[in-house]
């Protein structure tokens, strides 16, 4: 088997391709989360906690006229990381949750009653039985 063969066969298996179909959609879901995090979520907790912007939350080591150039510990900064990580990691159990319950196969239906017939002459054997 050649090389290009036996990578056409790994790359086509369904995990590699299910692998690259989520990196994707992650990839393409991180600028909502931060859109999400940043614009809807942040905003009202701040308020609530005394119009705090998270995002400007810092410790500053060493002062410095241009704010740029201080050394500061940003960890409002982390703060919307760890959320915006709660909120991707939450969105994507749901989906593997929801993916796995359309694998699962539905349960098998119940066999059907015997015919009322059958049920009778079932009666008549076992009375026979507890007879002889």
């Amino acid at each position: 088997m050649s090389i290009i063969s036996e990578f056409r066969e790994f790359a086509m298996k369904g995990n590699v391709v299910d692998l690259a179909v989520g990196v994707i959609m992650g990839a393409a879901f991180g600028p909502i989360v931060s859109t999400l995090v940043d614009n809807v979520i942040m905003p009202p907790i701040g308020l609530l906690m005394a119009g705090i912007d998270f995002s400007s939350l810092q410790f500053i080591l060493q002062e410095n006229a241009d704010p740029a150039k201080a050394v500061a510990i940003k960890y409002g900064l982390f703060l919307n990381a760890v959320l915006k990580f709660l909120i991707t990691a939450f969105a994507i159990f749901l989906l593997v949750k929801g993916m796995n319950r359309m694998r699962t196969p539905a349960p098998e239906a119940a066999p059907p009653p015997p015919p009322q017939a059958e049920v009778y002459l079932k009666e008549i054997r076992d009375a026979l039985v507890s007879k002889g």
